[in-house]
């Protein structure tokens, strides 16, 4: 069972040419997919190696231990 302005809604998507099923299905089909994961297997560990992703890679650690430090200082001076 469906309310009124519900079954209105898809009978206007329907038209004259689509089953009720087809337009449920293309909405069922169109709506965001439940992100899982499961593709980043495919390209895990591809980059690896290559020097640009590499020099990437440092410069981001570099910058993470800089934002690691201050943070901790400025946690520290909050405690005292």
């Amino acid at each position: 069972m469906i309310a009124d302005k519900v079954y209105e809604e898809l009978k206007e998507m329907k038209g004259s040419n689509k089953s009720f099923s087809e337009v449920i299905a293309e909405a069922l089909e169109a709506r965001p997919k439940r992100k899982t994961g499961e593709g980043l297997k495919e390209v895990a560990g591809i980059l690896e190696g290559d020097t640009e992703y590499d020099e990437v890679m440092k410069r981001s650690k570099k910058m993470w231990e800089k934002w690691d430090r201050r943070l901790n200082r400025e946690l520290k001076k909050e405690l005292l």
